[in-house]
């Protein structure tokens, strides 16, 4: 067993322990998708059909013919005849012939012949059934094709893939109202320790409330495993061995709260090395709190030995029990969280006076993390399946550069 204060780096420590633990690949189940937020996918999702499956408008307008409006503007307009309205929902049985227009709103279908959409404030009526267009469009402008958001047979969502409330639109719009889950770790949670009680009993003198078991379980809850908790075990090494054997037997993974003395510390390494192949691994990480943190796979399952103080439990939860529930779960072994900032890969123009938050992809830098945007249009959902975070383009900015660094608020 590698002796305490043989303290490792905590990246090294957690290779160690991981190269220890057998491949895995987690249990699945199909369940209903109003149901999978904060789930992790256990199968790919590919798109049946594309999306959208007919071409429309993204704004309120007109469906025009590009060409017949090219040259137009405020002191030289071009004139088009009505020729009626796009009814929302309705199929359209008409086509759009030359120097016509036709009014619709966004979401609509495009008619047959028409290639592009002249927005609501950019026309006037002339006369009756004559539009007047002040502003010319190319073709495809304030239109999407089909497919353009999700081509028939793309892959959308990965294997892995916690799914946000993002990836829940993306899967309704698909028609996709079940999706296979990996089933949530289940996690045993001993807190050891002479001088702890129950949260409802009253603290004796020396006496102190059992914390770690609950902030423990919230957290396993909160990366998406199950948490199973083992009562309060004393400092005896028959009732430790006893409770972690039963824990192991009913759980993929258990974490520990020691006590604070050395000896306390001790006895746990000890019990945890006695039960099971090949034990301890890592006794002692270069972190602080929680130097005294155990490492150990006990028969194929991983055991976490934690100190007693209820920030240096957490802490160290942090940096090795919320990456043994992603690998249990079958998700990437690192990603960030929270706000971070990452540098643009590209320019992003943007309007002064305006706020903007254009949704990006993170990828790992030399130092920090790069972010790529995704030009978008605001219709389309997978833009945000796709992006890590959203960039947070100020208020008072013109625009971004390449290379700036730019806050990035993760989704």
């Amino acid at each position: 067993m590698p002796e305490f204060l043989n303290l490792m780096p905590p990246g090294q420590a957690r290779r160690t322990w991981f190269d220890r633990l057998p491949p895995l690949v987690p249990e699945k189940i199909q369940i209903e998708t109003t149901q999978a937020l904060g789930r992790v996918t256990a199968l790919p999702v590919a798109a049946a059909t594309p999306l959208p499956a007919f071409p429309r408008s993204t704004v309120d307008g007109y469906a025009v013919r590009a060409r017949d409006t090219f040259g137009a503007s405020d002191s030289l307009p071009a004139y088009l005849t009505l020729a009626g309205e796009i009814r929302m929902g309705a199929p359209v049985n008409f086509n759009l012939q030359s120097a016509q227009a036709v009014l619709i709103h966004t979401g609509g279908m495009l008619p047959e012949g028409s290639d592009a959409v002249v927005m609501l404030e950019q026309t006037q009526i002339a006369r009756p059934n004559e539009l007047e267009v002040l502003k010319s469009v190319a073709p495809g402008e304030n239109i999407l094709r089909p497919g353009e958001d999700v081509a028939q047979g793309e892959l959308v969502i990965p294997t892995g893939r916690r799914l946000r409330p993002a990836e829940i639109g993306g899967l309704m719009a698909l028609g996709i109202r079940q999706v296979w889950v990996s089933q949530p770790p289940r996690v045993g949670i001993l807190s050891s320790g002479d001088e702890l009680v129950d949260p409802q009993v009253e603290p004796a003198p020396g006496q102190v409330r059992d914390v770690n078991s609950y902030s423990l379980a919230a957290l396993v809850q909160q990366t998406g495993g199950t948490a199973s908790r083992y009562g309060i075990v004393p400092d005896d090494a028959e009732a430790l061995r006893l409770a972690l054997r039963r824990a192991l037997d009913e759980n993929d993974c258990v974490v520990i709260t020691a006590g604070s003395s050395a000896s306390a510390r001790d006895l746990t390494a000890r019990v945890i090395q006695e039960s099971g192949s090949p034990g301890v691994l890592v006794h002692g990480v270069n972190v602080r709190p929680g130097k005294p943190t155990i490492l150990a796979v006990c028969d194929g399952k991983a055991v976490v030995g934690l100190p007693g103080n209820p920030v240096s439990a957490l802490v160290i939860a942090g940096l090795f029990v919320v990456p043994l529930l992603r690998r249990l779960l079958g998700m990437p072994d690192e990603s960030p969280s929270g706000q971070i900032s990452a540098s643009l890969t590209v320019n992003i123009a943007s309007q002064a006076g305006r706020e903007d938050w254009v949704p990006v992809v993170l990828r790992p830098a030399s130092q920090g993390y790069l972010a790529d945007p995704i030009f978008y249009k605001s219709n389309l959902i997978f833009s945000l399946v796709k992006a890590d975070g959203l960039a947070h383009i100020p208020a008072e900015a013109t625009g971004l550069s390449t290379g700036e660094q730019v806050i990035v608020e993760l989704i």
